[in-house]
């Protein structure tokens, strides 16, 4: 900011420096779409990849350097948590400012404001500055103002991901209300089930540019292979240092695999697959219990498999377990636990480790079951 300023004052003892420490970056390079009334489109990529940056251009907070953007209707965009708030005014008098924003005039707030109350439900605290709200209030009334004004366009950036479980779902059913409205959504997230069941299209957005685009599904497996291959790129098939990883007391997952394969695996639905894990053991357990869990792209443990391991003997152990793959499309990884599960109230944890093995199911099989694997 002072180079700005002072630059004018003596240009040519400045001359140079912002070519010498500044350097361009270009966000966006020939992102290119239309959308029609009624569409939704979900937009992914890693960070850094672009995607607020394409919102905040569309909702109309950010200038295009080039390029033009095209808008017919009301938007209402729930970018930045807190971005279009006075921390200083109360939830009710920013509710009146931000409706008045999105072009709603005095007397059509008024009859809505006991409705976005209600939605928020976040109580006695409408009275109080947002400034002593938390991430999860602040998210509650951004979005119960954005879906109460009528919207032509709806934009979300990530911030549903703030609040809690409860919320989360009443906004759903919410978009899902405005969606069967004719409202035109543009979503960016990582939930990629949430992508997947709102968004008629995506689009894949990587270094700036459009990766990818079309059926959800197809730009989401895009997306999938993209974060996999960094994350497995120059990996050795049997890993001996493993990251985020904790191990205790001499007790540890010193080898893993997919047998015959390597660290990660492609497979179809009902494929089986065998895993072979190596144990090192110390002497402290009590009750030493070996744990397999199952974990999806969200984060969830979606099973799990408990397996004793005898006491005595060597300090070493291999675990021969065969997996039938029955799961959705998607990204899975396992998590491998050693734990002193003398009762299941007192478990001691000695080793985990989240990300050594992963599968990735190829196969679309929603014909066959709803969810993520069927009810055996």
């Amino acid at each position: 900011m002072a180079y700005r300023f002072v630059r004018p004052l003596f240009p040519d003892r400045y001359q140079g420096l912002y070519d010498k420490y500044c350097t361009e970056v270009q966000a966006l390079k020939d992102v290119s779409f239309e959308l029609n009334q009624g569409d939704s489109l979900g937009i992914i990529g890693l960070n850094g990849s672009g995607k607020s940056t394409l919102l905040q251009i569309i909702a109309g907070t950010l200038g295009a350097s080039s390029g033009n953007v095209e808008i017919s209707g009301r938007v209402a965009a729930l970018l930045e948590l807190g971005s279009g708030f006075d921390p200083e005014f109360t939830g009710r008098e920013n509710v009146f400012l931000n409706a008045a924003i999105l072009g709603l005039d005095h007397k059509m707030i008024e009859s809505r404001y006991d409705d976005i109350v209600a939605f928020a439900d976040i109580g006695e605290s409408i009275k109080r500055p947002v400034k002593t709200y938390s991430s999860g209030m602040l998210v509650r009334l951004a979005f119960a103002v954005q879906v109460h004004v009528d919207p032509d366009i709806l934009i979300v950036d990530e911030a549903l991901a703030v609040g809690d479980a409860q919320f989360q779902i009443k906004a759903l059913n919410k978009l899902d209300e405005i969606l069967e409205r004719g409202t035109t959504l543009l979503f960016v997230g990582h939930d990629l089930n949430t992508i997947r069941s709102f968004c008629h299209r995506a689009m894949f957005l990587h270094k700036g540019s459009v990766r990818s685009e079309g059926v959800p599904d197809d730009v989401i497996n895009d997306y999938l292979k993209l974060v996999q291959s960094n994350q497995i790129k120059d990996q050795p098939i049997e890993q001996k240092v493993i990251h985020k990883g904790f191990s205790v007391e001499g007790y540890e997952v010193s080898r893993a695999q997919i047998k015959g394969i390597g660290n990660h695996a492609e497979a179809h639905y009902d494929q089986e697959i065998e895993l072979e894990i190596e144990l090192s053991l110390g002497q402290t357990a009590e009750v030493p219990v070996f744990i397999l869990d199952i974990i999806d792209q969200k984060g969830l443990q979606l099973s799990g498999r408990r397996i004793p391991i005898p006491l005595g003997g060597d300090t070493g152990k291999i675990l021969t377990i065969r997996l039938r793959c029955s799961f959705q499309r998607g990204l899975y990884r396992f998590r491998l636990r050693i734990v002193d599960a003398r009762t299941l109230e007192q478990t001691r944890l000695l080793s985990k480790q989240d990300d050594l093995l992963s599968l990735e199911m190829v196969d679309d099989v929603r014909e066959k079951f709803t969810g993520l694997f069927p009810i055996p």
